[in-house]
């Protein structure tokens, strides 16, 4: 038998159902599901100090549970003293299990460290995806404290099949992100 992800196997028992019930979908097709989690962290000091580019990409890496890669600026900007081609990003693209794993240590063992957390803001992009932003990488528990070298924040986009936000929404709350109470 092989592994299932726990927010795997919830989305197949419970979400899907609660989702058909709730805006009448007639074929389990309809049901809005989670396409991808795209962790994305700019890193423009890497222009300065090539070391935070690499501390970055490893920190990411631990966080994720798959290789990040360096993204690359695409235009020159002078007074930034940036080139085009040089790495000044960070990101790594999570689909299938790893995306349920991720999602799960994501509500269960970071946002809760957060200090002062009264849950996450509930504004979605218009196509149903969201995207929450965090300020510092320190609350996962796979960075290692002595080891970090720069606080830095990051960007967690939640890609979604759904056409409008009430969808979206209704599949993120499902799933157990603390969204904020109006």
């Amino acid at each position: 038998m092989s592994y299932i992800p726990n927010l795997k196997t919830k989305y197949n028992d419970e979400i899907v159902p609660a989702l058909m019930k709730e805006f009448g979908y007639k074929s389990v097709m309809q049901a809005p599901k989670l396409e991808k989690i795209v962790i994305n962290q700019g890193v423009g000091a890497s222009i300065q100090d090539k070391k935070i580019l690499e501390f970055s990409l490893n920190e990411i890496t631990a966080i994720a549970g798959q290789k990040a890669v360096s993204g690359k600026s695409t235009k020159d900007v002078s007074n930034f003293k940036l080139r085009r081609g040089m790495p000044i990003g960070v990101r790594v693209t999570l689909r299938h299990d790893r995306m349920y794993e991720f999602l799960e240590r994501l509500i269960c063992a970071a946002l809760p460290r957060i200090r002062d957390f009264k849950g996450i803001n509930g504004k979605l992009d218009g196509r149903g995806n969201y995207t929450l932003g965090l300020e510092e990488q320190i609350i996962f528990p796979e960075i290692v404290l002595d080891s970090v070298h720069k606080i830095m924040g990051m960007n967690i986009t939640f890609v979604t099949t759904a056409k409008t936000d009430e969808e979206g929404y209704a599949l993120l709350r499902e799933f157990g992100l603390p969204f904020k109470k109006n």
